[in-house]
């Protein structure tokens, strides 16, 4: 027979802990001595190393406790469920830490081959470098957020900007960036791009993501913050086209 501190000791747990387990029903209370001392034996120790190890897998106090009643047949199948929980959790773990790695070495997210092309050719139709890492920044964001949309939206971006037309509209947006804010240019580029807009999409079928997502406003806020100038023109194209 040993006291509660001892039983802490040999099982690795606290004395805290065993108390919780008696006041969650997960280990009864053994009978105390005439000092008033509990006293436990070799199945106390036994039944607190697997309720410890059942703890540690991650397995709900309230779950460990039915567990208690359990058939022996009942109590194996509850462990090949655990472990099999167990497994799933390891794997979205790794999962993780794949990415982590990926992020220390920056990459954020793979994007389609097509996307990669895509914004080689923006350097080639004489974007900034500036325009094509946001541009990039941007697609990885929509890809990881709308994975089933994504590749329709860079679809529909990439045909726009197979028009020369439509494209230096895009030019001319990307090279606004360094304009002081109250540039009449602005202006000008505004109601451009609010043209194109109405003449390619139609009054009634602009693009839109998730109107309950916080995503795109994200987003426009990341290229807004980079340029007082770029915040100018969109609040000046939203005006507009609200209008």
């Amino acid at each position: 027979m040993i006291t509660i501190g001892q039983l802490a000791k040999y099982v690795g747990v606290s004395i805290k802990t065993i108390r919780v387990y008696h006041d969650k029903g997960l280990l009864p209370e053994p009978d105390r001595d005439v000092s008033g001392y509990r006293r436990y034996d070799a199945k106390d120790a036994i039944d607190l190393i697997k309720i410890r190890t059942l703890a540690e897998a991650g397995v709900p106090l309230a779950r460990i406790r039915d567990l208690r009643s359990a058939t022996g047949e009942e109590f194996q199948q509850a462990l090949c469920e655990i472990d099999d929980e167990l497994t799933a959790s390891i794997r979205g773990l790794q999962a993780t830490q794949v990415r982590l790695r990926e992020l220390a070495a920056g990459h954020l997210a793979p994007l389609p081959t097509e996307v990669g092309a895509h914004l080689e050719h923006l350097a080639r139709w004489g974007f900034t470098p500036r325009w094509v890492d946001l541009q990039r920044d941007l697609w990885i964001l929509v890809f990881a957020t709308y994975p089933d949309r994504a590749i329709t939206l860079f679809h529909d971006q990439a045909e726009t900007l197979a028009n020369p037309a439509l494209r230096q509209l895009f030019l001319d947006y990307d090279h606004a960036h360094d304009l002081d804010a109250d540039d009449p240019r602005i202006d000008g580029l505004a109601r451009r791009i609010v043209k194109a807009t109405r003449e390619h999409y139609g009054p009634d079928e602009l693009p839109e993501l998730d109107a309950a997502s916080e995503i795109p406003a994200l987003i426009q806020g990341t290229v807004n913050a980079s340029s007082p100038a770029w915040q100018r023109l969109d609040t000046l194209i939203r005006a507009q086209l609200d209008a």
